[in-house]
């Protein structure tokens, strides 16, 4: 037959409850001795009755096994005070981190020229000034990645003509150049052209315009000496 469920409240019978400790406390023990038989535990029971009885069981030495409860419950509870000491620490880490960035918003509100009402004008001075700096240090930045930048081109343009005299010198060729030179009579032609007569000038533009000229289609053709 299968018992129903007990209700988990105190017996007001003295009697049954008397009765009810008894059992329960043989059975408690009984269970306590098996665990630290089977398992190799080391278990202590303590016991109180209502009339302040002791009943107690202990698997080895119940003062070493008080010993060893004490210690490592002293040990949970230095660590729960080091967790909730942490726990403080970081909630006042937290508050003031909000209140810098709260400060720093309100700073880059007013550098970028708003809530400025409420500014005094000691704060505007030291608002300016700051613009100042930070605007000199960005111009002083931009001027040195353009210097950068051009000794990068200039250190390319000095790869290029190097590997170009290389080039030339592989080719067994000199590098092409272009002096302004003036063709020999080129300037006398011109001067005795500009002191001749009209009727001769006009003898000289028809004979030029008698020159044949070709049109060549294609790249152009360097021609080195």
């Amino acid at each position: 037959m299968v018992r129903g469920k007990i209700e988990m409240k105190r017996i007001e019978n003295a009697t049954r409850r008397q009765v009810t400790f008894s059992k329960r406390r043989n059975g408690l023990l009984k269970k306590a001795y098996e665990l630290s038989v089977l398992c190799d535990a080391e278990v202590a029971v303590i016991v109180f009755s209502q009339k302040n009885r002791l009943y107690e069981f202990s698997s080895s030495n119940m003062q070493k096994t008080i010993k060893q409860y004490h210690k490592h419950a002293k040990g949970a509870l230095t660590k729960t005070t080091e967790v909730e000491q942490y726990m403080q620490q970081l909630k006042h880490e937290s508050a003031d981190m909000t209140k810098k960035i709260e400060i720093l918003e309100a700073s880059q509100r007013r550098l970028l020229g708003h809530d400025l009402d409420s500014c005094s004008a000691q704060e505007l001075n030291q608002i300016s000034s700051q613009l100042d700096r930070s605007l000199r240090i960005v111009r002083e930045r931009k001027a040195q990645l353009f210097m950068e930048q051009i000794e990068r081109v200039k250190a390319k343009e000095r790869l290029l003509l190097g590997e170009n005299a290389k080039l030339h010198t592989k080719c067994g060729s000199r590098p092409c150049q272009k002096p302004i030179v003036q063709e020999k009579g080129v300037g006398e032609a011109s001067c005795n052209w500009m002191n001749s007569s009209p009727s001769s000038r006009s003898q000289t533009i028809s004979n030029s315009d008698q020159v044949e000229t070709r049109l060549f289609i294609g790249p152009p053709v360097m021609r080195c000496e």
